[in-house]
């Protein structure tokens, strides 16, 4: 389980140019992968208390399962082999099992009642990168000359904005904007949000207290940063954030994932995926961080030449997007469409369980996004913002379904009667048409 030689990561922490205690607390584990960094909050240096306990409960709690998380790098257990969920909900768990300690410790003392911590953590696991959040610390990833902000603020502030009442400028007026909604400890249980990335090689992550971000202005300053030197990097930006007020305790943690991603094969499939699932209606209003967590809950499937994908008639959980290649649709034996990279079928799968409308065949060979109606309900029971999109989005899908149906109705509803009426005028004019042996050729009679 030891740690691959090609990470590396950076950490500094200050106590800041206001505060006389430093309540952050940080976890590097080299043989786990595992990197942590927790923002405490209460009196009498009970925060300090509390990120310690989150750190120190969720490490342990990880590090009791050392072998799921060697089973997961090497597929192991066979059928039953780790998956991503198995991780994603052992860092749940562990959370969990902090804020539990957490909230105990502080019934216990009256001082420390009500001490809780934000929490930012991050496990490497081969090609994945598992992140667990609550509160206002942050996960950045930086990824081929870009940065983006990977986790949600739990914060008065950002709920106030998701909303959309309120401008940014009449927000930065609302009082305790910066509270935050969501703590570590402060009750005996917290939602925690998780989500799987797919890591490439040259990637960065960077760990950061509200003693940094807080003072911020756009996440593309951070760019210039995470192109120096590690040590350099977490010395500057402690500095920054010390230059521009220094509040607040200040934690950075730079992890570096060793390699070049410009040329790997596997960066440009992931930002095809990325790119064929931010063009489809569905997902089209999603913002970055929003589209990660669908990326976490699809897989890719390979088909072979003239291989079945779904077959008319059949029951189907899928919705189903080509990635690459192309496939043939068919009705009764009759190709109806031939579709292509980015464009999709089987959506109204996602829904309810209907018989599929037609046979969908690959094409020379094809890659297909899937997407499953479990999967599917579950991002919404657990993504409202993403659930309001999508499904706001879902009704435009059907609306042109239903448009698009209402139309080829009325143009086959026109045929009928184009037929009708020619019958009629055809027997009006040649009655013998219908009399067999009496009928004459047109233009004879």
């Amino acid at each position: 389980m030891s740690m691959d030689a090609a990470i590396r990561f950076f950490a500094a922490t200050d106590v800041g140019n206001v505060r006389e205690h430093n309540e952050d607390n940080f976890l590097v584990d080299k043989k786990l992968s595992l990197f942590m960094v927790a923002d405490g909050m209460g009196g009498h240096a009970a925060g300090e208390v509390a990120s310690a306990i989150a750190v120190r409960t969720i490490h342990e709690e990880i590090k009791r399962e050392k072998d799921l998380l060697a089973d997961f790098l090497t597929g192991a257990r066979g059928a039953s082999r780790v998956t991503n969920k198995d991780i994603l909900a052992l860092m749940e768990h562990a959370v969990h099992r902090a804020c539990l300690r957490i909230h105990e410790e502080a019934q216990s003392d009256p001082q420390k009642r009500g001490m809780g911590t934000t929490l930012s953590a991050l496990i490497i696991l081969g090609t994945r990168g598992f992140i667990a959040h609550v509160g206002d610390s942050r996960i950045y990833l930086a990824r081929a000359g870009g940065v983006q902000q990977v986790t949600e603020d739990h914060t008065v502030f950002n709920e106030l904005l998701k909303r959309g009442k309120l401008t940014r400028e009449q927000i930065e007026k609302v009082g305790h904007k910066n509270a935050i909604t969501r703590a570590v400890g402060v009750y005996e249980r917290v939602d925690v949000d998780t989500l799987m990335i797919e890591v490439l090689p040259g990637d960065q992550f960077l760990l950061a207290s509200d003693g940094l971000t807080g003072y911020l202005e756009a996440t593309e300053e951070l760019v210039p940063y995470v192109a120096q030197d590690g040590d350099a990097a977490t010395k500057a930006l402690v500095d920054l954030a010390k230059v521009r007020g220094g509040k607040d305790n200040i934690t950075v943690v730079l992890v570096r994932l060793g390699g070049e991603a410009k040329d790997d094969e596997r960066a440009k499939r992931l930002a095809l995926k990325r790119e064929v699932l931010g063009r489809m209606p569905l997902f089209a209003r999603l913002g970055d961080r929003e589209l990660l967590r669908v990326m976490q809950s699809v897989e890719v499937r390979s088909y072979d030449d003239t291989a079945v994908v779904i077959r008319e008639g059949d029951k189907g959980d899928e919705l189903f997007i080509v990635l690459s290649g192309k496939v043939n649709v068919s009705r009764g034996g009759e190709t109806l469409t031939r579709l292509g990279a980015g464009e999709h079928f089987g959506e109204m799968a996602l829904i309810r369980a209907v018989p599929r409308s037609a046979t969908v065949t690959s094409d020379g060979g094809a890659e297909l996004i899937v997407i499953r109606r479990t999967d599917f309900f579950e991002l919404l029971r657990t993504e409202h913002e993403i659930a309001v999109k999508m499904l706001w989005q879902f009704l435009g899908v059907l609306a042109d379904r239903l448009d698009q149906t209402s139309s080829e109705l009325r143009h086959a509803k026109q045929e009928l009667s184009a037929s009708d009426v020619t019958e009629d005028v055809t027997v009006e004019i040649f009655p013998g048409i219908e009399g067999g042996e009496h009928a004459a050729p047109f233009g004879r009679r």
